[in-house]
């Protein structure tokens, strides 16, 4: 019964084309949940606008992740797959917690920081420092007992995780109070020229990071850049971010562990190793690029996926919500 199975839920931005980060760091991840877990993925559409966007670019990349999400192999029969603003309990919840944080827990949050400092002072808006509110009501809506993150992402389920039990505590037991359901092996891709920071298609260098749209040579070109290191082995060794990054990627794609891979490379240098890697990953995302375009070309389809996961969504989200207002002292409509 899936009743019994614990809820999932999880979703990205649609900012742009979706990288191997993401991939590999969720969706791939999701794909292996699906079965055991109630799951609820999102393409998180009003978190994109927190910094400007062009209309029409918003519009075509929340279909395309939708695309990317059902040709990666998540099934719409047993997975929740919907577009936050269409299930409008997301942002009526997200005002409530809103008034449930404090602002020096959203000052303090290390992603509004760094976009902050990216921006003109006096654009920064609002919702760029108020969002993770609006993350906690994504998260807490379905009374979600895990979520897939990144380690970037851990602080803003933190702050979740304390809008909860704060509310749990004056209101009376309301919210399930969410756990991180992080992978061990390449939850975070990180970047093919600084292999320090983590995997970003606003890079301006597009050598560091792949596309779910490259092209098979472009992969191949841009692994064979791949910043490594001087040493010439292949070992897991934090000393090594370059091939440690590579032996995450080749690890979370053929399920092969570290250890066999570090074996198998023994005594071979590193442009035998960036081409098997290259490869692994071409012959990963070649499918789901297809997969992915066949399906933009039947939007119709991409329309009975969304329209029937937010019916679905709302329906959940809304029992919550009528529980929050009642307990805040909310007049019933």
């Amino acid at each position: 019964m899936e009743d019994n199975k614990k809820v999932i839920f999880s979703g990205i931005q649609p900012s742009g084309s979706l990288t191997l980060g993401n991939y590999l760091g969720a969706i791939k991840n999701w794909t292996n949940l699906q079965d055991e877990y109630n799951c609820y993925y999102c393409i998180v559409d009003m978190h994109a606008i927190t910094v400007p966007k062009e209309p029409k670019d918003l519009r075509k990349n929340t279909l395309e992740v939708l695309a990317n999400y059902v040709a990666a192999g998540l099934d719409p029969d047993k997975v929740t797959l919907f577009i936050q603003s269409h299930v409008s309990a997301h942002v009526e919840l997200g005002w409530v917690l809103n008034c449930m944080t404090y602002y020096g827990e959203l000052g303090r949050m290390t992603q509004f920081k760094d976009k902050s400092k990216k921006q003109e002072n006096n654009n920064i808006t609002a919702g760029l420092f108020t969002y993770p509110s609006l993350m906690a009501a994504d998260i807490l809506l379905y009374q979600t007992d895990l979520v897939p993150v990144g380690e970037d992402q851990r602080q803003h389920l933190e702050l979740s995780r304390d809008i909860a039990i704060r509310f749990n505590n004056r209101y009376s037991e309301t919210f399930v109070v969410p756990e991180p359901y992080i992978s061990k092996v390449g939850a975070k891709i990180m970047n093919l020229q600084d292999p320090t920071s983590k995997m970003s298609k606003s890079d301006t260098n597009d050598n560091s990071y792949i596309l779910l749209s490259d092209d098979d040579d472009s992969i191949r070109r841009k692994f064979k850049r791949a910043v490594t290191d001087s040493l010439g082995i292949v070992k897991l060794s934090d000393d090594q971010p370059g091939v440690k990054n590579l032996l995450g990627i080749y690890s979370k794609i053929t399920g092969e562990s570290v250890d066999n891979l570090v074996q198998k490379y023994e005594g071979k240098g590193y442009a035998e190793f960036k081409e098997d890697v290259a490869e692994i990953v071409v012959n990963e995302l070649r499918p789901l690029r297809e997969k992915r375009d066949d399906l933009l070309k039947n939007k119709d389809y991409l329309e009975e996926i969304y329209h029937k996961g937010a019916e679905k969504a709302e329906n959940v989200a809304r029992k919550t919500l009528r529980k929050v207002y009642k307990k805040v002292g909310f007049i019933p409509r």
